[in-house]
Parts: C-alpha cells; structure tokens; sequence
C-alpha cells in the first residue's frame, strides 16, 4: 500500500511552509519580530498540551530525551526560525524564501562532512550553480547592502539557513524524533517560545501592545497552528521516513509558493536578476540532491 501519511505530510509542509513567509512579514509589520516567534511557539505548546492531555499522553521525558529536544529547539525554532522573522523586518518575504531554499546546500555539506553524503563531479557543479544564483541576489541588490538593517537581515538569514540545516542533520543522525512526535514537539515549542519571549522583552525597542493591528495579530495565530503545529507535525512525522536530503528537497515548492505570494499580494517587486538567481538556486539543489531513488516509495521501518 501506499504510505497516503507521507504524501499528506509532504504535501502539508510544502504548501503550508511556503505560506508562512508571507504570514511573517504580515506579522512583523506591528507586532516586533520576537514577539512573533515567541508567541507563535507558546501558542502552539499550548495546543500541543491539549492535544496531549485530550490523548492522556502528557508526561515527563527525561532528562536526557529533553536535552535532545532543547538541542533540536534552539537550532531549528530558535536561530532558524526566529532569525527568519527577524530578518523579515528589513527584507521582503521572497527574498527570505530564496535565501532559505539555500539550506539543502548546507544540509549536503553538512552531511558530506560526517559521512552521510559522497562527493562528486555532479554535486560541485550544483554547488556551484547555487551560488551563481546567490551572487545574482546580491548583483540585483547590492546598493541596498550599504542599509545596516537590510544587511543585518542578510547576516540573520543566513544564520537562520545555517541553524535549519543543523537541525535537520541533527535530527536523522541521532533518531532522536522517532518517539511521541507530539510531545517531543511540545518541549520544543515551550522551551522556544519562553526563550524568544524572553529575547522580545530584552532586544525591542518598542512593544506596545496597543498598536498591533488585527491582520498582524491574525497572521501570528496562522503561523502557531498552521506554520508550526500543522507543518512541524508533518515535518517530523516525513523525517523519519524519508532522508534529511529528501525532506529539505521541499524548499523548491516553498520558494516559488513564497515569491509567488509575496509579488501578489504584498506587491514586492521580482526583477529578472531576482527570477535568473531563484532559477539557478533551484537547479542547483535538485542536481545535488538528485538521486533515482529519491522519488520512489521507502519502504517504511
């Protein structure tokens, strides 16, 4: 039979992730950047606690499992997660997708440093065509680098790129994700949510509360149910099935659903330079990650 879970789970990140990008620049616009992320992940550890509770499966996990899931929290919820939200304060929600449908570069660096992945002639020329693709973002926007806070958006991007690859690799290498999806995710949203709660009260200059605007507000509660339990949900659930390479291969639907997004109703601005480097990105991942088998069913363990 065919495992219908995975493709609903592949499905629901692609589509729904590709979303959220343009949800955090609706959400940033009144609501300061950290309070975004912070109260994105609460809310979503409330919602997970119920659901917990609803299911009388609600318990401690030990120490050492907890340790697993603060790493996994501060690396793909933290840094990449929060530091996407802070770059898209100064940086339009199609330029945060392209950055980010970068990672697969450094989940397969990553993975050919610790073994996981071999070298060769077809994954260099990838490479290289990916960051073809990244010089052409800069090319179009150079004059803008000279903005510190276009260049600080810049900088926490590829922070952002860099902690999500991490995660990735972190999770499938240690097979820390194959218990209680739910509440592993659970630690991992409280834990993130009270850290970058804590980030918002020290790092914004100004939160006040009465001028967060009813759509910003709507679009923080999409990104807590949707952005992070729906598609975390199905995010964990594809990781152990499929490999980190084969789930991060779904940046490509996210980036085209992302810009596509953010030039029509956001009305930001897609030059050819802009398209030519998603162009380029994008091949440039598919032939790294490209193998036959990639597309064909796993058998499920």
């Amino acid at each position: 039979m065919k495992d219908y879970k995975l493709i609903f789970a592949v499905i629901t990140v692609a589509i729904v992730w590709g979303t959220t990008f343009l949800a955090i620049r609706v959400a940033v616009e009144t609501i300061p950047a950290w309070f975004v992320a912070g109260i994105r992940q609460f809310l979503a550890a409330i919602i997970m606690l119920i659901v917990l509770l609803s299911r009388k499966e609600f318990k401690w996990i030990g120490f050492k499992n907890l340790g697993y899931q603060i790493v996994f929290a501060t690396l793909m919820l933290i840094v990449a997660n929060g530091m996407t939200t802070v770059a898209e304060e100064s940086v339009s929600s199609s330029l945060a997708s392209l950055i980010s449908a970068c990672s697969p570069i450094l989940v397969f660096l990553g993975s050919l440093a610790i073994g996981l992945q071999k070298f060769s002639l077809r994954s260099l020329a990838g490479v290289l065509l990916c960051f073809s693709g990244i010089l052409f973002i800069f090319w179009d926007g150079l004059q803008d680098l000279a903005n510190p806070d276009y260049r600080m958006g810049m900088i926490f991007l590829f922070c952002a790129i860099a902690g999500w690859a991490s995660g990735t690799i972190f999770t499938k290498k240690l097979n820390i994700q194959s218990g209680n999806i739910t509440l592993n995710l659970f630690y991992q949203f409280l834990f993130a949510g009270v850290v970058q709660i804590i980030f918002a009260f020290l790092f914004s200059d100004n939160y006040n509360f009465g001028n967060w605007s009813v759509k910003s507000i709507s679009a923080m509660i999409y990104l807590a149910v949707f952005g992070s339990v729906t598609a975390f949900f199905a995010f964990h659930y594809a990781l152990t099935k499929i490999s980190p390479v084969q789930v991060s291969i779904l940046a490509y639907i996210n980036t085209i659903i992302a810009i596509f997004l953010g030039w029509l109703i956001m009305d930001e601005k897609i030059s050819v330079k802009f398209i030519l480097a998603a162009a380029l990105i994008i091949c440039g991942v598919f032939i790294i990650n490209y193998k036959p088998e990639m597309f064909r069913k796993q058998k499920v363990v």
